[in-house]
């Protein structure tokens, strides 16, 4: 039994005391896996929903590749389209189990469901919140504090990632987003409490530097050391722009609602180092559904081996294409994990006169440039059919404003061959505009 193990069946009084339980090689985690991939087959077969599903899975045989592909692949699809009702009754497996709490799914699109958590299942889910910090060096104790701009309540990346910083020694303190602690207040208490350590998401944290600039705040100079962003993507220009604004280092974590938080950059920030030993990670073909060769991208397939007692998750499609790598690299006691890139994430666009406008190159362009502070893309149209990108843009203070038009129109004109307006807004404007949303939207279709 290995450390991780020896947590079932302890509920919530133990959270001060809980280990990172890391694996101290490959072959710990494949015997982790072993015995844990048989346990939650058999917890799912609790299910009415997956019983049918499983009929004819040989337990004794789920190493045999053959035999665990003949569990269905279980589909964003197939969860929208229950009932609330038949979700409870038919696939959840609470069974007598009390539950500790509920977890909002995250997708935006359709009825969403919450996922039942019992004390059991939210012990195991903390362990990979905590690793976060130890995957980016932070050890806790009185030297951190932390500040959480996450939203908090039913969406659990929020209260968990603080209760986690307070499990490793550290206080938080917890903010939540701008739509619940406006972002002006959320800079005072940054610079009256002085926090080591910032989690949130990226476009808020990009948000937050806006509206400090501002309001002349300089953050750059301040006591934000490290940057713990989950919940969307995080590109290069994106990360660049954050470490340039903060002065901080940006480390990317990545989790989902039916699973948990399941990797973290280490030191390298060569890709995610994804927790094995927690889930089963499958990429596969899309075509095919057979695993891809290391370092081929595909579509990330996870089956929870802990924290499964309430809403049973084999084999789920989360939506990501990856690509992962063995492990291998130098991420202390973190490298016996292998290494998980985003390949591609489903991405908006705009369609203006035959041209794909993606929303994220269009972002990363934008970002990249140092006199922007933030901006809004509006794909406008009038009652005779003339469409026509409009780009409002803060610069940062001090900008050269004629350069920085001229700059922003030939670059958009190079890049995606169209001729952009160009709107300069005074500073504040969009910081204010985006301060209620979770996300900025940045990106927004005005044709009638």
């Amino acid at each position: 039994m290995s450390v991780l193990e020896s947590l079932a069946g302890r509920t919530s009084g133990v959270y001060a005391d809980l280990p990172l339980c890391i694996p101290d090689s490959p072959e710990e985690i494949e015997g982790i896996q072993r015995r844990r991939k048989r346990i939650a087959v058999e917890r799912a077969r609790r299910s009415a929903f997956w019983r049918p599903r499983l009929a004819g899975i040989d337990t004794d045989r789920l190493d045999d590749p053959e035999e665990w592909s003949k569990i269905p692949i279980l589909t964003k699809d197939e969860l929208r389209a229950m009932s609330t009702e038949r979700f409870y009754e038919d696939f959840c497996t609470i069974g007598g189990q009390p539950v500790c709490e509920y977890w909002r799914s995250g997708g935006s699109t359709g009825k969403p469901l919450f996922y039942p958590k019992t004390f059991e299942d939210i012990l195991f889910n903390m362990v990979g919140f905590t690793r976060t910090f130890a995957s980016a060096g932070i050890r806790g104790g009185q030297n951190h504090r932390t500040h959480v701009s996450t939203p908090l309540g039913v969406h659990p990346v929020g209260h968990m990632w603080a209760r986690a910083a307070q499990i490793m020694g550290m206080g938080a303190v917890w903010a939540g987003s701008g739509a619940s602690l406006p972002s002006v207040q959320q800079l005072a208490l940054i610079a009256s409490l002085r926090p080591t350590v910032w989690m949130g998401m990226s476009s808020y944290g990009l948000h937050l530097a806006n509206r400090a600039n501002a309001e002349g705040i300089e953050l750059a100079g301040g006591s934000v050391s490290t940057m713990l962003c989950s919940a969307e993507a995080l590109s290069a220009a994106k990360r660049e722009k954050l470490e340039r604004d903060w002065g901080a280092t940006v480390y990317d974590c990545f989790g989902m609602t039916e699973i948990s938080m399941l990797a973290a950059e280490g030191p390298s920030r060569q890709g995610f180092r994804i927790w094995t030993d927690l889930a089963i990670v499958e990429v596969l073909d899309p075509d095919t559904g057979k695993p891809v060769a290391d370092g081929e991208p595909g579509h990330l397939v996870c089956t929870a081996l802990f924290g499964n007692n309430g809403a049973p998750f084999l084999r789920w499609e989360s939506g990501d294409i990856v690509v992962m790598n063995p492990a291998e690299g130098e991420d202390g006691a973190f490298s016996v994990f292998p290494t998980m890139r985003h390949a591609h994430r489903t991405a908006g666009f705009f369609k203006l006169r035959g041209v794909n406008v993606n929303h994220q190159e269009f972002e990363d362009m934008m970002f990249a440039h140092r006199a922007v502070n933030d901006f809004k893309l509006e794909l406008t149209g009038d009652a005779a059919g003339l469409e026509s990108l409009r780009v409002s843009v803060e610069p940062r203070r001090g900008a050269d404003i004629e350069t920085l038009r001229e700059e922003l129109a030939r670059q958009t004109k190079d890049t995606f061959e169209l001729s952009p307006h160009i709107v300069i807004l005074e500073p504040g404007i969009l910081a204010r505009e985006f301060e209620t949303s979770v996300k900025a939207p940045r990106f927004i279709d005005l044709r009638e």
